[in-house]
């Protein structure tokens, strides 16, 4: 079973401390009452994974680690048989020791687009909400932060990020919690909250950005990733049974449109940062995501419309401050 004890010692002594008094009960609950019926076979491949502790590490320009002298075939084999083992991998990439975890997503193009219009993260306590993998997480480690915390209730997630901490040499500096932003009391502790392709899951997206908000210290700083529209203030998108074949999607606004409703609920310094049409070159199906991807889920004679007609994935970045 996974432990979260380094966790709780980690945040002891720490302006997250008060989080100790209802945070072991969840993670309990959850152990007792949550898992998966692949959580086994996922926690016996993270399991199975050799403890490594890489020659060269390298999480400023990617998620990357390399052994000195280098892997033999059979050794280099058989980790690559536990990371298949936890597919379908869908952000990333990842380079571990001469395996190439090609993800669904080029993630790392979102945190290029992303990084230079945010406050320097050096010696931040990040938190990522819906960090998936947990591959930004390590790059925000990378880019110099303390302490980076991601939620995600995946649990293939949670064992995804626990296979490459193992083979990134136990680095406590990021910590992964089985839970949804809805489960965390208002800590008001991160100097920095991500919110990074979750705000159109969400059946209530002004609670989603309270939610945020009272994750961030004062002056804390809010980045926001979603897909939105084009349009003026007053242009939102509510999908019917699917969007882009997605089931939940309930609203997705025009970028001005999020702009007003961040500064309905209480941020400044709200900014546009970065815009731009989601390529299939972004998001596609790669041996280590096998099913449908973005190309299933554009109409075929016109790619800027999804399947069911709608307008095809913008995503944009917006920037703002809780005062």
């Amino acid at each position: 079973m996974i432990e979260f004890g380094n966790f709780y010692q980690r945040i002891a002594n720490s302006p997250l401390s008060h989080w100790l008094e209802v945070l072991p009960a969840q993670l309990a609950a959850w152990q007792r009452e949550s898992l998966h019926g692949k959580f086994k076979d996922w926690f016996n491949a993270v399991d199975r994974l050799p403890e490594m502790t890489p020659h060269s590490l390298d999480l400023l320009n990617g998620v990357r680690a390399q052994a000195e002298p280098e892997l033999g075939p059979g050794q280099k084999e058989g980790i690559e048989k536990m990371l298949r083992a936890l597919m379908p991998w869908r952000k990333g990439p990842f380079d571990l020791y001469g395996i190439h975890i090609n993800t669904e997503w080029r993630s790392d193009w979102k945190w290029e687009r992303v990084l230079p219009h945010i406050s320097p993260l050096e010696g931040r306590t990040i938190l990522d909400v819906g960090c998936g993998s947990g591959y930004h997480l390590w790059r925000m480690i990378g880019a110099g932060a303390h302490f980076a915390v991601g939620i995600d209730p995946m649990q293939l997630f949670l064992c995804q990020f626990e296979a490459v901490r193992k083979l990134l040499g136990g680095d406590q500096r990021a910590h992964l919690l089985p839970l949804g932003i809805e489960q965390l009391p208002e800590l008001a502790a991160f100097d920095t909250v991500f919110s990074m392709g979750v705000l159109y899951h969400r059946r209530s997206p002004l609670d989603h950005l309270y939610q945020l908000k009272n994750q961030l210290v004062k002056d804390g700083e809010l980045v926001l990733e979603t897909i939105v529209i084009e349009g003026d203030e007053n242009q939102v998108l509510v999908p019917g049974d699917r969007y882009a074949q997605m089931r939940n999607v309930y609203f997705i606004p025009s970028a001005k449109a999020l702009v007003k409703w961040l500064e309905k609920c209480g941020f400044v310094d709200v900014r546009i940062v970065d815009s731009c049409v989601t390529s299939l070159e972004e998001q596609r199906r790669t041996d280590w995501m096998i099913s449908e991807s973005l190309a299933e889920f554009l109409d075929p004679n016109d790619q800027s419309k999804t399947v069911e007609g709608y307008p095809a994935p913008i995503r944009a970045v917006i920037v703002a401050r809780k005062p």
